[in-house]
Order: structure tokens, then sequence, then C-alpha cells
């Protein structure tokens, strides 16, 4: 007892800090989300995530290559599909030479020792902008399961190394399991987005991808008929179970900061690596009020991702990845 002991001696001095430091974060941490664009030579700016960049493919496996240079081993892919390739049941997600299926395969040309991750939803694909195939105003659960099963495979075909379904369709992974197996791809991964949340914290990531829900009649306006309803914690707990009991490799809660609590309740719960992703509004808002001064970027950020690491998460899908790096140096 005081004063004998003294807690304070374990912060004098920043070696001792550095000593007894109970959460140390690496690169190794980290999952680099990248989004690849039609064309040659792009690099544009999403204005609402600024310093992140919609890739062309050439751009990509630059990016690739200095990523891995920076110690980073690992990516999580998306991509921006045009308009006119677009439709109700995301018929180019499944074409072998589509942007994801070059994407894939230009990393693996370029780095073939980084990670893939490829994400597997019909958002980006769909007209609607939803995850599912819509129908009489309803998102069509099994028949979406079906397609990303195929998606899945098309992804491994081309060489990716896990797949990480972010649709919260139920049954997918099963689904997406089943067909690896019988495709021969029994050591393929499968990075579920088991507890995602429908969060108001996405919008940037939508406008960096043009995958909002469109608001026309007949179809849901929002995505809550499948993500999670941000006040549900047990619910979290189920979903992540089941889909470990499907398959599921790598879990993951989305978004990351409002959902500590829950990261920390599946982290004590599964045996399986847990991922965490710090989303885009996360990003958005220090980028916007560091840029007015209100709070001191490298500080926060650094202080943000000790957070979700401390939680429970053992992979952090960040887009202050390479921030990271320059802080740490």
């Amino acid at each position: 007892m005081y004063p004998l002991i003294r807690n304070r001696r374990l912060r004098t001095t920043e070696s001792i800090r550095r000593l007894v430091r109970e959460t140390v974060i690496t690169t190794d941490d980290f999952l680099v989300p990248l989004f690849v664009v039609e064309g040659k030579g792009v690099k544009e700016e999403i204005p609402s995530m600024p310093n992140y960049f919609r890739l062309s493919l050439d751009h990509l496996e630059k990016e690739v290559r200095e990523l891995w240079k920076m110690g980073f081993c690992a990516v999580l892919l998306f991509v921006k599909v045009p308009d006119n390739l677009k439709d109700n049941k995301g018929t180019e997600a499944i074409n072998p030479n589509g942007l994801m299926q070059l994407a894939i395969k230009t990393i693996k040309n370029a780095c073939p020792e980084m990670l893939v991750m490829t994400d597997v939803a019909l958002d980006p694909y769909s007209t609607y902008g939803h995850d599912g195939i819509v129908a009489e105003g309803q998102i069509l659960n099994d028949e979406t399961a079906e397609v990303l099963a195929e998606m899945s495979v098309s992804h491994a075909q081309a060489g990716a190394d896990f797949v990480a379904p972010s649709d919260m369709m139920d049954g997918r992974i099963l689904t997406i399991r089943e067909a690896f197996e019988d495709e021969g791809f029994q050591n393929t991964g499968i990075m579920s987005y088991a507890a995602k949340y429908a969060s108001a914290f996405y919008g940037p990531f939508r406008d960096a991808l043009d995958s909002a829900p469109v608001d026309i009649a007949n179809v849901p306006k929002d995505k809550k008929t499948y993500q999670m309803d941000p006040s549900n914690r047990f619910e979290a707990i189920r979903e992540t179970q089941m889909d470990i009991d499907e398959g599921a490799d790598i879990v993951m809660v989305k978004p990351g900061l409002p959902y500590l609590d829950i990261v920390r309740e599946i982290k004590n719960e599964v045996e399986v690596p847990v991922a965490v992703y710090q989303v885009s509004g996360e990003y958005a808002m220090l980028k916007a009020a560091a840029e007015k001064g209100w709070l001191d970027h490298d500080t926060v950020m650094l202080e943000q991702l000790t957070a979700i690491k401390r939680a429970g998460a053992n992979i952090i899908a960040s887009y202050f990845a390479k921030d990271f790096v320059r802080v740490m140096g």
C-alpha cells in the first residue's frame, strides 16, 4: 500500500514507460485498404478522405511495392466499378477479367509475398448500391449468397489469399466455404465481417466507390435489414460465432472506435484472430479536426490505434497505415 507502493515509479521516464508498455503496434498489425479504378495513370484523391487515393492498376503496382518496402504485409482491395457495368445481379463481379481480378493479379505479379484480401459484396457492382440482389423492395438473401460464392471463387482463381465478405447475408460464409471446397481452394481463407453495424461512419467510403444506396421507389433506402443495429451487443457475439462455425478464419468488427466494447466482448469469446476496421468516417473526422487545428493529428491517431489494439484487435484495417510509419519512423 501507499507509500510503499507508488505506481508513478513506472511512469517516471520515457525509458521505463517503454519498458513496461502493454500494447505495442507495428506494421505487422495493419491491413491496408486500397481503392482501384479503371484507366491508366490515375491517382485521384478522394475529396472526403484527404491524402487517400483511387488508383489505376499501374499506380496500384507502385503503391504495393512501396507498402511492402515500408514493412506492410497485407492489403484489402476494393474496386470502383463504372456505371455501365453495374446491374442488379453483380454480373461483373464474376468476370475473370474484371477490375478486381486484374488487381489481384497485378499485386501478385508485382509483390508475390504481399497477402491479398478482397472485398466480397455486391454494392460496388449494383445499380441500387446494395450488398445484395433487390426484388420487390427486399434484399434477397440466399440468391445473393450464391453470387457471393461465385465471386469468391473468381477471386481465388485470380490469386487472392483471403476473401472478405462484407455483405452480412445470413449463411454466406458456409456457402463460400463449400464453394471453395468444391473448387479445390481449401487453403483460401475467409475474413468475415462478422459484426458489421449499420453505421453513419461509412459516408466517405461510399463516396470513394460510388456505392451508396440509391433513393428510388421500391428499393430500401438504407442497409438496416442486413447490417446490425448499433444498439445491439449480444447479437454481435451470436453473429460472430455463427460465422466461425461456418468456416471463417478471421472475424471482423466494423466500425472501430465506437464499437471497442464489442471488440473486447468478441475477443473474450472466440479463439480466432479478430480484425477491426477503422472506417472512413473515423479517418475523415480526425483529418478535418487536424486541418482546423482543433486536434494534434499524429498524437490522436496513435492514441486511436492503440485503443483499437488494446481492446483486442489482432488486425487493424486502417487508412492511417502510412501515416503511422511516417510518425514512428
